[in-house]
């Protein structure tokens, strides 16, 4: 615990006193956000806040993993055989930089053209297809000394599902697509001022507390080797508590300077990483269904963009007002913080049911 703490504090700090620093920054290179003039009009005066901050929250997630390492050796020796790094932390950390890498391409060629069209639309989905392909590859084929590999071959919910094995090939294509859509999902929810941050947080910290019941509960720890019935098979549970609850934290240092009116944004840099880390995640703690429950804001937010985007190619007519959803609630006439702090208010509802069904198939199994 003492290592996800210390990893979690050292993130918020370097977040909170370096997201200043990258404001100037950005401000200096002058790396304003650009706003489409067929956009909102309350959205226009935003026109020139330095975007790609999410390479604050990135930066200080990685040396936060690095400081939750440095007291990983203070701890009695059961407790540090996880010293790393791990594979599991290589892929976790290697999705949230690399896809923060494609928003940043994406992030760079919209200031450099002084519009809001950066990578194309193929382009930012092939560029998250090889970042998912190779990392679901070291994920999937890359075992640690007893055999566990980050990622299953079996499709899981809260736990592996026996009967639903589709092979190596078939987990990384399962391991792209969550990747590719979760990333997609913030991006589309990053929106208003701290709306995307601010479910990050909720997300991770949900994460931070599930790989941590599971190192609690874990099959290689020798206090459980024989009660297979409940513990977990998964890989470096630890780690992948430390990492979530470091970017939470680091969010949650962002987000003083992100929310309404937000003097920065996380741009795609930010928000491809998130939703990259959080789809890593939950293949790694074995929740890949459950995170649709969890990330439901997200998925809620997707499902209403690809309903408008079907709907009008095919009848001509739009479902909402304007997608993405939270669009639509503020040409209904809603305020940007009441919008925001509702969405939130969804997002926790979201988070609680998931956690609710976690412990339940714990206390069942137990049972």
């Amino acid at each position: 615990m003492r290592a996800v703490i210390v990893a979690a504090a050292v993130a918020f700090i370097i977040s909170l006193f370096g997201t200043p620093v990258a404001i100037r920054v950005f401000t200096a290179l002058k790396a304003g956000q650009p706003i489409r003039s067929i956009g909102l009009a309350s959205n226009q005066g935003k026109k020139g806040t330095p975007t790609m901050g999410g390479v604050a929250f990135i930066i200080a997630t990685v040396f936060a993993y690095v400081a939750g390492h440095v007291a990983l050796t203070t701890l009695p020796e059961r407790q540090i055989a996880q010293e790393g790094p791990t594979m599991t932390a290589l892929v976790l950390l290697g999705l949230f930089v690399f896809c923060g890498g494609v928003g940043f391409i994406d992030d760079f060629l919209k200031v450099r053209r002084r519009n809001s069209d950066g990578l194309s639309a193929k382009g930012k989905l092939l560029g998250q297809a090889l970042v998912g392909t190779g990392f679901g590859i070291a994920a999937l084929y890359v075992a640690s000394t007893n055999g566990q590999t980050v990622a299953s071959e079996h499709i899981s919910f809260i736990r592996d599902i026996s009967w639903l094995n589709v092979g190596k090939v078939g987990s990384v294509i399962v391991f792209v697509f969550v990747i590719t859509a979760m990333s997609n999902g913030v991006n589309l929810t990053d929106g208003l001022d701290g709306l995307a941050t601010g479910v990050s947080i909720l997300v991770l910290g949900a994460y931070a507390l599930i790989g941590f019941w599971q190192y609690r509960h874990w099959c290689a720890d020798s206090a459980y080797a024989t009660a297979n019935d409940y513990c977990y098979q998964v890989r470096d549970p630890l780690e992948v508590s430390m990492i979530a609850a470091a970017a939470a934290a680091a969010c949650v240092g962002f987000l003083w300077w992100n929310t309404s009116p937000a003097r920065i944004f996380m741009g795609d840099a930010g928000a491809l990483a998130l939703g990259g880390l959080i789809g890593g995640l939950a293949v790694a703690t074995r929740t890949t269904l459950l995170s649709i429950i969890i990330g439901g804001l997200f998925v809620i937010i997707t499902v209403t963009w690809v309903i408008q985007i079907v709907s009008f190619r095919t009848t001509g007519r739009r479902v909402f007002r304007m997608v993405p959803l939270h669009h639509h609630f503020e040409l209904a006439g809603w305020s940007e913080n009441n919008i925001v702090v509702r969405f939130w208010i969804v997002a926790g509802i979201c988070v609680a049911i998931a956690l609710g069904l976690f412990y339940s198939d714990f206390l069942a199994v137990m049972g």
